[in-house]
């Protein structure tokens, strides 16, 4: 269940879920402060550093034990929703970088495997950070016996906030959520006019748990970074991934063990046919929010 301010978030009216809690949410005064102060942060640039980083790419979790990492980060993100979560009594955290509704209930399970620990009670402090608004929300107002407002799902970020929100409702444990930035809370109109995300990346550090934007580089994206990209489209077609993160870190040995996935021929005649298409054509193919990549984006899905 999510809690805000201390509170849990709960409702004689059992329609009180899905889009009208997300409403809800969007417009609580302490999460609104909290994305406030979030973005008001200077962005961090993450270069290669001696210190112990652990990057997250799109669709990876990872759960870290702050004696043995000191950052965990996630970039690249505009429809993506990166997901923190931090046991306050264990100092463990997990973090994801979600891209769609598929992964939100097991993703959710994986993440907290190693969090919780069997202990359903833990005061577990929950961050929300990403997606835009790529197509514009739409409110209607609820019928008379359930009230609130409702939102039409749209777009790809809108139906994954919903998802990842009663995914976090539907649970036993009890998440108290600290940022809320997403959606409404994270966009900006560039100078013709298009949305785009206020903040696409942050960074954790684990002594403290506090979190700050951040933008990392090609050096710091690592290790095997071409593969792991490689390994977030090929996934999508592997069974045994299905609604799943992606496995990139054992938390236990404290190493990068890049989980596999299948690959079959065709994927090498699909990258092929992609090479001979145009900038322009690659970004309209390869995103879900052309207006809003980062400049690298098309010269690092060539690579």
């Amino acid at each position: 269940m999510i809690y805000v301010d201390g509170l849990p978030l709960t409702s004689t009216d059992p329609s009180f879920k899905g889009s009208e809690l997300l409403v809800f949410l969007l417009e609580h005064p302490t999460l609104i402060a909290a994305s406030n102060r979030l973005k008001a942060m200077p962005e961090k640039d993450v270069p290669f550093s001696p210190a112990k980083y652990l990057y997250v790419f799109q669709r990876e979790y990872a759960t870290v034990d702050p004696s043995l990492v000191e950052f965990v980060g996630t970039d690249e993100a505009t429809t993506c929703v990166g997901l923190v979560i931090c046991n306050r009594n264990t100092k463990m955290i997990s973090i994801s970088h979600m891209d769609f509704v598929t992964v939100g209930d097991m993703g959710l399970t994986q993440m907290l495997s190693l969090v919780v620990d069997h202990d359903v009670d833990a005061a577990l402090d929950v961050h929300l950070i990403g997606s835009f608004e790529d197509k514009p929300i739409q409110l209607i107002n609820g019928s008379n016996q359930s009230g609130g407002r409702k939102i039409i799902p749209s777009g790809y970020s809108l139906p994954l906030c919903l998802k990842i929100v009663e995914a976090l409702q539907h649970r036993r444990e009890k998440f108290q959520l600290q940022t809320f930035c997403v959606l409404s809370h994270n966009t900006k109109r560039d100078l013709n006019g298009s949305a785009m995300p206020i903040i696409s990346g942050f960074v954790v550090e684990t002594s403290s748990g506090s979190v700050m934007p951040a933008c990392f580089d090609k050096t710091s994206r690592c290790p095997d970074e071409i593969v792991r990209r490689i390994r977030v489209t090929v996934s999508s077609e592997d069974p045994y991934w299905d609604g799943k993160l992606l496995e990139t870190y054992d938390t236990l040995c404290d190493r990068i063990v890049v989980a596999p996935c299948t690959w079959v021929l065709d994927w090498g005649k699909i990258a092929f046919s992609l090479q001979q298409l145009s900038d322009s054509e690659i970004l309209m193919r390869c995103s879900t929010s052309p207006d809003a990549e980062a400049p690298d984006f098309v010269e690092n899905e060539r690579r």
